[in-house]
């Protein structure tokens, strides 16, 4: 009475050097990755946010600092880089909310499916670099 013993798959560790190049991510690790990313990314720059908001309301004096630090710059950092900075805040806010707004919404109702997440995923990633891009435009000035 000897039962041939069913074939159980082998798994291994990967190499990272011949397999991570090739391997494509789904849209959902994408959006985990880029939510972790964008919350380290308000938390690094919460000191040039802080800056912005009390400089903008303290004094019109120091709005005028403010708006001046845009157009021309401060010290040796220009501009346009400024901008730049201003413009991470603006992507790791949007995506950090739309990301977030999505994962209250799996959790809350339950909608944590293959065909969902990739979605949802989709949508996330296209609003928040969407927004951006428009906002982008009014940062520097194209409309």
């Amino acid at each position: 009475m000897t039962e041939t013993a069913r074939q159980r798959p082998e798994f291994r560790n990967i190499n990272a050097i011949s397999d991570l190049p090739s391997y494509r991510l789904p849209a959902a690790g994408w959006v985990s990755i880029l939510h972790r990313v964008s919350g380290a990314l308000m938390f690094l720059l919460m000191p040039f946010i802080i800056w912005m908001f009390d400089s903008s309301i303290t004094s019109e004096i120091s709005y005028a600092q403010f708006a001046a630090a845009f157009n021309v710059g401060i010290g040796f950092i220009p501009g346009w880089f400024i901008k730049l900075v201003a413009l991470a805040i603006i992507w790791a806010y949007l995506h950090h909310f739309i990301a977030g707004i999505r994962h209250l919404y799996m959790d809350t109702f339950h909608a944590v499916t293959k065909a969902f997440g990739k979605s949802s995923a989709v949508v996330t990633l296209v609003l928040s670099l969407g927004l951006t891009v428009v906002l982008a435009a009014k940062l520097f000035g194209l409309y």
